[in-house]
């Protein structure tokens, strides 16, 4: 086992994996910018080193000043946590050069993952059902008419890296198709370099369903079951719950074997998360996630089982800590995603917190690097924390989290509880009735 890890990372998941650590008897370093020096993570990490200025690009994303922080403090493995380098290929093989070990999976499956295109034709091949699209890369908007007079109106038209809901536009008719083309393919190249586009067919009120998995290095793999995660805003994530009160156990078990034995057949290591979009009764892959996702609590609260302690087991070399017929899913989950912006437009609200208390009692979990005092910076994503709440079904865990949400105190900045409190007296999102489009017309109806 490793003696110390450097988390590449910051805020609430840097807190996340420095916890994990300290109870496997890990020492932790901190890397952090100049914005970040009295971060929380940076206060209770063994080590600290700093590694830029406030731009991501100038530290975080810094892979010699990651490398350096490595050799100063004899780091012998990195955890990237999720968002910058984490699904970085180039960082796993460059850290392994120098030799380090990654956190992570193999660097091969992390390019291909990476790539919608390519990560459609593994899995494909592997056996698990994607939606019908593209065979490729669009390379003009005439062979991007021909695919969807094949497909089927209407279709979307999606970036081939990156996500987020960039890149990516529905075309309704045929006379649509070659100013979402166009529109796409700036985007992609915008925030990822890369102007390849593909289409897939545009399903009409799927839900977002995504099954965790993870592979040692003896051939082990399971599954941990489904998240719910068809809450979303711009395609971004906001609620989640596990299990997805769509999904049987039939319906588990059936779309489990199938990912299983991709997941062998690839020679996958590590946490992973398949991702599908699921209407009538039907799984379509629509990509994998080669890290740590940010809703992986809610998993973690029903199974019973730490999945960055399994992270650092793996990447040490060590079986999985159990098997298949091991894991028990109990009771409910909801995560609820805390952002630092107006719960009404969304704008983001940095600043100075000026009061915080944290909820509590049974079954409440709250991943937050929030303290008052803290001043949260313009520069990074608008996460403030995680509120997640488990309880013995779906009833309990609603009843939970809306008394959670009422206790939390965040002072001196907005935040989007309010959004939250009003979601769940819905009766749609109390009765599970909601689908990825939901969460959108729902806001376009408030006014």
């Amino acid at each position: 086992m490793f003696d110390k890890i450097l988390i590449a990372n910051r805020g609430e998941i840097a807190l996340r994996i420095h916890r994990a650590c300290k109870e496997m008897g890990i020492h932790t370093v901190a890397v952090h910018s100049e914005a970040d020096a009295s971060a929380m993570h940076v206060r209770l990490a063994d080590e600290s080193v700093c590694i830029g200025p406030a731009p991501a690009a100038k530290s975080y994303l810094n892979i010699p000043a990651i490398v350096s922080a490595c050799e100063i403090t004899g780091a012998q493995a990195i955890h990237p946590g999720y968002g910058f380098l984490s699904e970085n290929a180039r960082f796993a093989e460059i850290l392994a050069a120098h030799g380090y070990t990654f956190i992570g999976p193999k660097p091969e499956h992390i390019r291909v993952m990476g790539d919608k295109i390519a990560a459609k034709r593994a899995v494909q091949a592997a056996g698990i059902p994607v939606v019908p699209g593209s065979e490729g890369a669009l390379n003009s908007e005439e062979e991007a008419i021909a695919a969807a007079d094949v497909i089927g109106y209407p279709v979307l038209i999606k970036a081939a890296s990156g996500g987020g809901g960039r890149g990516m536009k529905v075309a309704q008719t045929r006379d649509d198709v070659a100013e979402a083309y166009a529109t796409a393919r700036g985007e992609a190249k915008a925030a990822f370099g890369d102007d390849a586009v593909y289409m897939e067919r545009y399903l009409a009120r799927p839900r977002h369903i995504e099954l965790q998995i993870v592979a040692d290095g003896f051939g082990a793999v399971c599954h941990l079951g489904e998240r719910d995660c068809s809450l979303q805003r711009r395609h971004q994530k906001m609620m989640e719950e596990a299990p997805s009160p769509a999904i049987d156990a039939d319906a588990r078990a059936r779309i489990g074997k199938i990912v299983v034995d991709a997941v062998k057949a690839i020679g996958y290591l590590g946490v992973g998360t398949i991702e599908f979009l699921y209407e009538n009764g039907e799984f379509f892959f629509i990509e994998m996630n080669t890290r740590l996702q940010v809703e992986h609590p809610i998993t973690e609260a029903i199974t019973g089982i730490d999945l960055v302690r399994e992270q650092i087991r793996i990447a040490a070399g060590l079986p999985l800590s159990f098997t298949q017929e091991e894991i028990r899913f109990e009771g409910h989950a909801i995560e609820c995603r805390i952002n630092a912006e107006n719960p009404r437009t969304f704008m983001p609200s940095p600043g100075l917190v000026t009061d915080f208390h944290a909820p509590g009692g049974l079954g409440v979990r709250l991943d937050s690097a929030l303290y008052a005092g803290y001043s949260i910076p313009p520069y990074y994503d608008s996460l403030a924390g995680k509120l997640i709440v488990h309880g013995r079904d779906r009833t309990e865990a609603i009843a939970r989290m809306r008394r959670s949400l009422a206790e939390m105190v965040v002072g001196g900045i907005e935040t989007t509880i309010p959004l939250f409190q009003d979601l769940l007296q819905d009766p749609d999102i109390i009765e599970g009735r909601y689908d990825i489009h939901w969460l959108e017309r729902w806001i376009k109806a408030q006014g």
